[in-house]
């Protein structure tokens, strides 16, 4: 898996590749909160890269959903 979740690259993914990335990182997100709970956290900087990883996803979902949304209520004027 790639270490870093740069804008453009993510962008460049269909809904669906998105959709599949933000399942396996809220999946590593939920194995890392156990690791650190039990103890056997050994990399805990990848916490903070998922982290913020999950929220570039969400962000990018959410502004194309607005900008569809825009496109859809001008083509309606």
């Amino acid at each position: 898996m790639a270490d870093t979740y740069k804008p453009a690259d993510l962008r460049a993914k269909s809904e669906d590749e998105l959709n599949a990335l933000l399942i396996d990182l809220k999946r590593e997100q939920i194995n890392h909160r156990f690791a650190a709970a039990t103890g056997q956290s050994e990399n805990t900087s990848r916490v903070k890269v998922v982290r913020r990883a999950v929220a570039r996803i969400k962000t990018l979902a959410q502004q194309s959903k607005n900008r569809a949304g825009a496109q859809t209520s001008a083509a309606k004027s």
